[in-house]
């Protein structure tokens, strides 16, 4: 793999915490030789995914984090990881929401990247349980002193509830309020996704306040980086076929595309689309 010399470190990482999945650890020398780099540059990257918390360096090399499948890491300590292929993903799934239209955005990372892109659509109903997504319009709307709102401004509702670690509001009062609202496209991030537990979260409110949303919405498109595919949280809220359309990034290995091509009727690999 002599063209890796020149990834860039978050591509390479990307590489390695593949490859740590995918067989349940590596060594050193076994990296050096595959990325075509240094050891002193495979440890700095090693260094660099246990402190994200994704890895758990060993003598010689890496092996996965074991993590329970109730853990929930934060908002922040999620932000951090493949920011580039969420900025990818959040890219293509804004081309979906048409002007307006009303959608739901959930909470989570991918989620509030994309809310960044959908700034530019004009009219749009949003309904979120992200505090960290309705600051997003918040921020960018907020007319200057004795101003008026931008013509084509989103309207925003967000609905109440009792706060997780990512920042989401779930919950009964959460709950109600979804349940009596109708969204033409809800973009949905999740911790987890896979043929056996469909989709799934650590959290057991967030579980029931995302069938709400599912259940509330014309089309389901969720958005997911590569890493989410295999992973399990202690909750299923949603079967593959309930989903329209998964938008992931190129990360994603030709087997796992290949399955999920069986399961779900819609797959858009983010920077593939025009090949697609």
């Amino acid at each position: 793999m002599s063209d890796n010399q020149n990834l860039l470190a978050e591509q390479r990482r990307a590489l390695i915490l593949d490859e740590v999945r995918r067989r349940g650890g590596v060594r050193v020398n076994e990296l050096t030789r595959r990325l075509n780099v240094s050891d002193m540059t495979v440890r700095r990257d090693l260094d660099a995914l246990a402190r994200q918390g994704v890895i758990e360096k060993v003598h010689g090399g890496a092996v996965p984090l074991a993590e329970a499948s109730t853990h929930e890491p934060g908002f922040e300590a999620k932000s951090s990881l493949e920011q580039g292929a969420k900025e990818d993903i959040a890219r293509a799934a804004a081309a979906m929401a048409a002007p307006g239209s009303a959608i739901a955005l959930s909470g989570g990372t991918t989620t509030y990247a994309l809310a960044q892109h959908l700034l530019d659509v004009p009219d749009l109903t949003v309904v979120t349980n992200s505090v960290r997504v309705a600051d997003v319009f918040h921020t960018a709307q907020r007319p200057a002193a004795g101003g008026a709102p931008r013509p084509g401004a989103a309207t925003v509702v967000l609905t109440g509830g009792v706060r997780t670690p990512s920042d989401s509001l779930v919950g009964p009062v959460a709950d109600q309020a979804i349940r009596s609202l109708h969204f033409d496209v809800l973009f949905l991030g999740v911790h987890g996704i896979s043929v056996q537990a469909g989709l799934s979260t650590p959290n057991l409110a967030e579980a029931e306040t995302n069938r709400r949303l599912v259940c509330s919405a014309r089309r389901v498109v969720v958005v997911a980086d590569h890493t989410k595919w295999g992973t399990v949280g202690l909750s299923s809220f949603a079967r593959l076929d309930e989903i329209e359309t998964l938008v992931t990034d190129g990360g994603l290995s030709a087997e796992a595309r290949a399955e999920m091509a069986e399961h779900l009727p819609g797959l858009v690999v983010a920077g593939e689309e025009d090949a697609a």
